[in-house]
């Protein structure tokens, strides 16, 4: 029997046949094998740069439909004592590139001691937790982020691709500037 291909996102109001569960590490992949919850394997295969998100949809070769939720996986969760705290603790973070989720009294990012260190440097409280990773997706829409880890997983660069502005380099810095 062939495998069932995705290779296309589509509404998510379709009611799906099937899920599938995947860590933050693949929902910013366009290619990859996974295996539905229900036992069976399945290949993706999107468009270069797709981000898929919790709740998305994708569309199999044979018409059925796979709803995609966020695996649980270990973050970071930061608080602070105050909104203007946390906001500039997500100024900071922002500043490094790196995915991070807003909540609502919170943020979330993927373990990474150096910023641990930043934040609790700031005042921020961090602790682990384990939950679905969903990040914000860019300024731009549907931006796609590549990770560069050091060898032991940690830190690394990160670089932003979004399909609109293929020439853009991040390796700037995104001060406004007169003139």
């Amino acid at each position: 029997m062939t495998m069932a291909m995705a290779h296309a996102l589509t509404g998510r109001n379709r009611p799906a046949d099937a899920v599938l569960e995947l860590p933050f590490e693949l929902r910013e992949r366009s290619r990859f094998r996974a295996t539905l919850l229900g036992g069976e394997d399945i290949g993706v295969d999107l468009p270069v740069g797709t981000l898929i998100r919790h709740e998305d949809r994708l569309l199999l070769s044979d018409g059925r439909v796979v709803a995609v939720e966020a695996a649980p996986e270990a973050l970071l969760e930061v608080h602070a004592h105050d909104a203007p705290a946390l906001a500039r603790i997500a100024y900071h973070i922002g500043n490094r590139h790196v995915p991070l989720q807003v909540g609502n009294g919170f943020l979330r990012l993927l373990p990474d001691h150096v910023l641990q260190a930043m934040i609790e440097g700031l005042g921020g409280h961090v602790h682990q937790v384990s939950a679905g990773f969903q990040p914000e997706s860019g300024a731009y829409g549907h931006s796609h982020v590549h990770h560069q880890h050091d060898d032991q997983g940690h830190g690394g660069r990160i670089h932003i691709f979004d399909a609109r502005h293929e020439g853009h380099d991040h390796g700037h810095d995104h001060t406004t500037r007169k003139g």
